[in-house]
């Protein structure tokens, strides 16, 4: 069992910047894939970045390339999405997810890929 909890989430500008991070708890955070993704009122989950238990492989959805990054450590069983130029099409709350099992490099876009679940952090995008 993995437990996800994220923070970093708030209110912030068009234009401005938000870290959310994501610390692991219970089992080998090292060996865990790891995702982000966002939700509004009324839509599915949606894939925003994910990154391989390596840390050497990436994925971004094609609406945050360029403005966010994922980076994970380890050391500290967190991973972290740094967001750039927010939009207020970006505002949401904002998942973390998790996924044993997985080979190194291999990063998943799909939610039903991932088995835990964080509760959710919320980013709102003021204009």
């Amino acid at each position: 069992q993995v437990q996800l909890v994220e923070s970093g989430g708030g209110l912030v500008q068009v234009g401005g910047s938000l870290r959310l991070s994501c610390v692991a708890s219970g089992r080998t955070f090292s060996r865990y894939a790891m995702g982000w993704f966002r939700q509004v009122p009324g839509k599915e989950r949606e894939f925003v970045a994910s990154i391989s238990w390596s840390g050497g492989s990436t994925n971004f959805a094609d609406s945050v390339k360029g403005r966010f990054t994922i980076s994970r450590d380890n050391a500290k069983n967190t991973v972290y999405l740094q967001m750039n130029s927010l939009k207020p099409e970006d505002a949401a709350v904002y998942y973390c997810a998790a996924r044993g099992g997985s080979i190194s490099f291999l990063t998943y876009s799909s939610a039903g890929a991932y088995e835990y679940w964080g509760q959710g952090t919320q980013v709102t995008v003021s204009s």
